[in-house]
């Protein structure tokens, strides 16, 4: 059997209303002149505090057992009718009792009339319900409290789900668009492609760990997008350049990771390259704690196919972040992608603004 603890405001109700009770009580029992009556008083006050101690306990575990009982929305008449009814018994036991011990004390002429303990009553169980009123007031409040508490906890399981999901999407992705690279290779220069091959092993191995947290420092994706630039080196020699100018102090700030991957990605799968006509690729921070891929727009002639999942991916997880920032910008001599730097993951409620172009999708 588990002790009930009374909580905070439940102490507090007794230690200010039931003084209260037995103050006013002494006065309709023994008159108001308490320095005349003041054996009676003491007595009296005395056995009011003790007695009321003990079915104020009991109180709290009714009060406990009714609010399990009835704890549903749909159950709260029956809460509230259940309460009225156990205020009136404890209010008329509790002072039944009181009086049955003060007739034992020594006090000369002590009969209290019906009058008496009817008003003894009502004074109590006036005051009583106002702790009632309170406590009600407490429950429903953590009731409220909790309910917040479960709802973002499902929010928060949900997003992660979502966050998840997103992450799950990368490494196809990756695989399908690298592959797709190696079977073009192959036939054109097979010492390339091998050596294709074995960057491709080790960037994959990078991809895999640091995908796993979601969220990468901008020193992290930085150096995963050199290993992934000797990979697209490989496979395209000077047709591909790529410019890096990061401000030290961002280091530490964060992204969703593989938005860098996904981005240079982009730009090599959605323009033609060439040493006449280098695609240049370039990573730079801007004020605001924005950092910006910028590449030039070389199109093909012939569309990539496209499952548009590269910016979707990227948007949507800004989006399960809360935080605004993310868009991407095509004048048609550049592809621009701007995304906001996150300190320690400090995110607020306001929603991401995203455009795109249908042009250059991943």
């Amino acid at each position: 059997m588990t002790i009930v603890k009374p909580n905070k405001v439940e102490w507090v109700s007794f230690f200010v209303l039931m003084p209260v009770i037995a103050a006013a009580n002494c006065f309709v029992l023994f008159g108001s002149s308490w320095f005349l009556r003041f054996g009676y008083w003491l007595y009296g006050f005395g056995t009011m505090m003790l007695i009321g101690l003990l079915f104020w306990y009991i109180d709290v575990v009714l009060t406990r057992f009714i609010h399990d009982r009835f704890a549903a929305y749909q159950d709260t008449i029956r809460r509230v009718f259940s309460l009225v009814i156990k205020q009136f018994a404890i209010a008329t036991l509790s002072f039944t009792t009181i009086i049955a011990a003060l007739m034992q004390f020594p006090l000369a002429d002590f009969l209290p009339t019906t009058s008496q303990f009817i008003g003894c009553v009502a004074i109590a169980l006036t005051v009583t319900l106002i702790a009632m009123v309170i406590w009600e007031g407490d429950y429903i409040f953590q009731q409220w409290k909790q309910s917040l508490t479960e709802n973002e906890k499902y929010t928060r399981l949900s997003l992660q789900g979502e966050f998840d999901l997103l992450k799950s999407q990368v490494n196809p992705h990756f695989l399908f668009n690298c592959f797709n690279t190696l079977s073009a290779l192959i036939p054109e220069d097979r010492q390339k492609a091998e050596l294709f091959l074995d960057e491709l092993s080790k960037v994959y191995r990078y991809l895999l760990r640091n995908n796993e947290d979601g969220m990468s420092t901008v020193r992290t994706e930085l150096q995963f997008i050199r290993s992934y630039f000797q990979l697209l080196k490989t496979r395209h020699g000077d047709a591909i350049q790529l410019h890096i100018d990061i401000d030290k102090r961002y280091d530490e700030y964060l992204l969703p990771s593989l938005s860098l991957q996904m981005l240079v990605e982009n730009a090599v799968k959605h323009n033609a390259l060439s040493r006449n006509y280098p695609l240049h690729i370039e990573i730079f921070t801007t004020v605001g704690n924005k950092l910006v891929v910028n590449n030039n727009i070389q199109r093909r002639a012939q569309k990539a196919p496209s499952g548009q999942v590269g910016l979707k991916n990227i948007k949507m997880k800004y989006e399960l972040l809360n935080q605004p920032g993310f868009h991407v910008m095509d004048d048609g001599k550049n592809f621009t992608a701007v995304l906001p730097l996150i300190w320690h993951r400090l995110m607020d409620k306001n929603s991401v603004h995203y455009t795109t172009n249908q042009n250059q999708v991943i």
